[in-house]
């Protein structure tokens, strides 16, 4: 099942080094939101998430958000962190992906990656799109309920796989 094994797996978003993105040829990071950036609980951009954005940046990589949500948190998050926004992406279509990588202004052949913490939505659309897909670790239990059966799969897609970091 190569289209939902993640290309890398880890802790949290916090652990991605800007400068190993760069340097491994990476220019572009789709991100998700919920659960990834935002934890579904607090609903709150922590400092520690808008300085890794900060650091993205000024390493010189261009950011979108790329995000099944549509209500007016998300436009918040992303006016927040200063990074345009697909909404309503309907991940893991990659046009979602698409759309993402052209509003963060892709030039043809740079190379992207995704980061999410679902395997449905997130790393499938990524290898979907033909992206580097990387998995992290969800910032809260609480989700919606369709969420919670995608969670069952994933479970048992990495039963004995741990974090990288």
């Amino acid at each position: 099942m190569p289209f939902l094994t993640p290309d890398d797996y880890l802790s949290s978003v916090l652990v991605i080094e800007p400068r190993e993105l760069y340097d491994r040829g990476f220019r572009v990071v789709l991100l998700d939101v919920d659960n990834t950036l935002v934890s579904r609980e607090t609903k709150v951009l922590s400092p520690e998430v808008i300085a890794w954005i900060s650091k993205l940046k000024k390493q010189g990589l261009k950011l979108c958000l790329v995000s099944n949500n549509w209500h007016k948190t998300v436009f918040k998050y992303a006016a927040e962190l200063g990074i345009p926004i697909v909404y309503k992406a309907m991940k893991p279509m990659p046009f979602a992906f698409i759309r993402g990588a052209k509003k963060a202004g892709i030039i043809r052949g740079e190379k992207v990656v995704v980061v999410g913490d679902q395997i449905v939505t997130d790393v499938c659309g990524a290898h979907l799109f033909g992206a580097y897909a990387i998995l992290v670790r969800p910032l809260a239990v609480k989700d919606l309920w369709y969420t919670l059966l995608f969670r069952k799969l994933e479970g048992w897609l990495l039963k004995d796989v741990k974090p990288r970091k």
